[in-house]
Formats: C-alpha cells, sequence, structure tokens
C-alpha cells in the first residue's frame, strides 16, 4: 500500500525525538502566553509555573493544571464576548468560530492568521493520510455556518492543491446531483448525513455506488469508527471511509490513515494523555486530554475534551510512530448509559443496528416505568418483515450486551435527520414523567 504523509519526517519519528520537538513547541507557546494572556498568566503562575523554561520534561508537564471547557465558557460569561484567553489584541485574530453547543452555551473562538495557517496544516494531515491528492475534487456537504469545522476543511483542501466544491445553501437532493455532475471523488460530511445522502439518492433513482467518489471523510460524531456504520457507508458509496476527529475549541486533532486501523493522533501538533476522568491519573482507557501547540493566540492547555478512548501505542503498518486510538472516539465519559446497572454506550447501540440495511434511521428512548429502566429502538425499516427485523436487532442487543429492549417499527420518514452531530439518544429518566413521551411515528 502506498501511504501519504504531509510531513513524513515528523510522521515517523522515533518517540523520544518526537517528545523533545512537543516540549519545545510547548516552551515557545508557553513564552508569549505567560507574558499576555490574562486567562493562563493567571492559571499557570497559580500552580507555580512563571517561566517556560520550567516545562523541562513530560513529568514537569504533568504539573501543569487542566483546563476545563467550562471555564471557558465561564470565563466568555464574566469577560464578554470572547473572554480573557487571548494572547494578542484584539486587532490581530482575522477569524471567529463557535462551537456547536451541543454541550452547553457556544464557545467563541478566535484565530489568527498564524493560528489560521495551523489549522489548514492540521487539516491537510487529515487528507494526505487518506490518499487525498491535488488530483481529487472535494465535496463539503455542510451549511458553512459558524462551526469551524466547514471552514477549516476548506483550507485544507486549498493547502493540498485540490479542488473545493462547497454545498453550503444546497438541499440534500441538490447535493446528491452536485456529487455526480461535478464529478467529486472525496466527501467531507458526519458519517450520518453520509448515510442520509444514501437515501436521498434511492429516493431519486440514483445509485451512489456509481459516483466517482472513492474517499470518504467523516467526522462530528464516532460513525465512521463504528465497524457497523463503516461498513454500512463502504457499501452505500462503494468507497473508503475514514475517520477524523478534532474539536472547535482544540483544532483537527485526530487523522485515520489508509490501514484504517484507528486514528491516529496528530503528535506533531498535540500533546496527547488518557486519564482516569475520576483520578486524573494515566490510563489505558479514560479521558482525552490535549494541549495544541500551534494556536498561540488562544491555546488550551491540559484540555479536558470529555471524549472517551482507548490508547493504542502498537507501531501501525503506516510507519507511523503517533500514537493511534481503538475504535476512534467511543463516547462521551459522561454519555455511558446506565440501565439495570449495565453500562451502555451509544456507539455499541449504533454498532449493532447498523449491521441491518434494512433499517434506515433510529431513535433511543430511555425511560422509567413502575422503578425499573426501560429502553426502547424506534426504527424505520426500508425493506423487509419489519416485525423479523425488530426482533433480530433486540436478539442481537441482548446477546452483545445482556439487555433486554423493546423495539418499536416506526413510518419511514418520521424521524429525525440530521446534517451535522446526530442525536438519537434521549434520556427521559431525570424528568417527572414515568414513561416515554411521545415523539413523531409513535
Amino acid at each position: 500500500m502506498n501511504f501519504q504523509y504531509l510531513d513524513p519526517f515528523i510522521e515517523t519519528l522515533g518517540r523520544d525525538a518526537l517528545q523533545q520537538i512537543q516540549l519545545k513547541k510547548l516552551q515557545l507557546m508557553l513564552d508569549p502566553i505567560l507574558k499576555t494572556n490574562s486567562f493562563y498568566r493567571l492559571k499557570l503562575q497559580t500552580a507555580g509555573i512563571k517561566h517556560a523554561h520550567a516545562i523541562q520534561t513530560f513529568d514537569d508537564y504533568r504539573k501543569l493544571p487542566f483546563t476545563t471547557k467550562e471555564e471557558l465558557s465561564n470565563d466568555q460569561s464574566l469577560q464578554p464576548p470572547y473572554g480573557t484567553n487571548l494572547t494578542f489584541t484584539r486587532e490581530e485574530y482575522t477569524r471567529i468560530h463557535q462551537t456547536s453547543g451541543t454541550t452547553g452555551q457556544p464557545l467563541r473562538c478566535l484565530d489568527t492568521e498564524e493560528s489560521w495557517g495551523w489549522w489548514a496544516r492540521c487539516w491537510a494531515t487529515v487528507y494526505k493520510a487518506a490518499g487525498v491528492s491535488s488530483h481529487d475534487r472535494i465535496f463539503f456537504a455542510f451549511s458553512f455556518g459558524p462551526f469551524i469545522g466547514f471552514w477549516s476543511a476548506h483550507e485544507g483542501a486549498r493547502v493540498i492543491g485540490a479542488m473545493s466544491i462547497s454545498g453550503g445553501g444546497m438541499s440534500s437532493q441538490q447535493r446528491v446531483k452536485a456529487i455526480f455532475n461535478y464529478e467529486v471523488t472525496v466527501l467531507v460530511c458526519t458519517p450520518t448525513y453520509a448515510l442520509h445522502l444514501g437515501e436521498i439518492a434511492k429516493d431519486e433513482g440514483m445509485d451512489l455506488a456509481t459516483s466517482s467518489i472513492r474517499i470518504n471523510i467523516h467526522a462530528g460524531e464516532p460513525g465512521a469508527s463504528i465497524p457497523g456504520t463503516r461498513k454500512r457507508i463502504e457499501s452505500i458509496w462503494n468507497a473508503k471511509c475514514y475517520d477524523h476527529a478534532g474539536a472547535t475549541e482544540v483544532g483537527a486533532w485526530g487523522f485515520e490513515c489508509m490501514a484504517q486501523h484507528g486514528p491516529h493522533i496528530n503528535e506533531g501538533e498535540f500533546i496527547c494523555e488518557v486519564i482516569d476522568p475520576v483520578t486524573g491519573a494515566p490510563a489505558q482507557e479514560g479521558e482525552l486530554v490535549i494541549s495544541n501547540l500551534g494556536r498561540v493566540g488562544m491555546p488550551v492547555i491540559r484540555y479536558r475534551t470529555g471524549d472517551r478512548v482507548k490508547l493504542n501505542t502498537d507501531l501501525c503498518e503506516c510507519g507511523r510512530t503517533f500514537h493511534r486510538l481503538e475504535g476512534g472516539v467511543i463516547g462521551r465519559v459522561d454519555g455511558v448509559i446506565v440501565i439495570r446497572g449495565i453500562n451502555v454506550f451509544p456507539s455499541a447501540i449504533e454498532n449493532i443496528v447498523r449491521q441491518f440495511p434494512e433499517v434506515g434511521e433510529f431513535t433511543v428512548d430511555v425511560y422509567r416505568s413502575r422503578e425499573l429502566d426501560e429502553m426502547e429502538l424506534r426504527v424505520e425499516v426500508t425493506t423487509g418483515d419489519p416485525e423479523a427485523i425488530a426482533a433480530a436487532i433486540a436478539n442481537k442487543i441482548r446477546d452483545a450486551l445482556t439487555l433486554r429492549v423493546a423495539i418499536k417499527i416506526v413510518p419511514h420518514g418520521t424521524l429525525p435527520r440530521f446534517d451535522l452531530k446526530a442525536r438519537r439518544f434521549n434520556d427521559y429518566r431525570q424528568s417527572a414523567r414515568t414513561v416515554a413521551p411521545k415523539q413523531p411515528g409513535f
């Protein structure tokens, strides 16, 4: 396999040398931050860090305090509109974006020309690892709103010299037609939306497997690393499906190489750790903590992402020494659903449901009935015997998770579709209701 790299020297560097480069980049970043960034100057000096050269080793690094999204949000609430995590004067920032707001109030994030170029390089790494080149035509099936993912992916395409085609302002039907009309070779969108475009194409009498698409790059959800979802997408599109991970406040930190053995962490631009979310101690599986090394203007240092991951330190066949994540982002640390004492990750449910090509869309409702926790899946079945498929799904979940669930068949098209992050899991147990509230399709 002809593996591709943006920077083969850094991406295949030995671990000791790589860590020395990471520490040097951190020191260079900390120098201006400690001088002019009010948020981190106070935070770091309180922890006894007054000079950048105080961080000489990774043991020193681990003494730096964690940063949380709540801290950043509170800072912006107290010092609106941008907070105090700014290393430069406002006039030096050229871009503003915001988080999706799915886990609280949107966080405003600013970039200078320098940090915007860093974003583009991070995305260029994503493309090169998946085998995208200047010969490709990349279609962005997004609205191009204030969320940074659309714009940074677009900039990354410019860095590698690929043609960019925006799907902003288009309906899903128009996007499907554009993919054929422009002979698009690479699709960038959420995994949920890739599946939705498959539904739209089928309704329009078009077969996406016959399009020019050869590579799909997906972000915003864990789906592209979920085996059932990946297999479904690759079948619909007849194209390779690659996972990517990032966050507005952090950067484009994860990419999957052509070996498809889990996303690599872009350790040339980020320092990453995995910790026990309760104790903060190093762990093989737990919460991902990241420091970005190229966003001096609005940095995050030892940022607790809230993402649950499992670290894989084995050398990848692509030759990269960057560590990988088994199964990508497993889910949110606080996103595990406990049903009758059983820990259920939403990704585990999705992996099972996506093994059934007859299912179009699905939604999970968790509620309490007569003091017992119950889980119900509402599924749209497009072909075959709906009752038989419902029974098969229930059996698979029972066998895999030792959990009995109710399956309710609903008419096709009644469950919500999502252009961005899907919200399929609803936990109603915190409300005063004792039964699941009625939703479309009940």
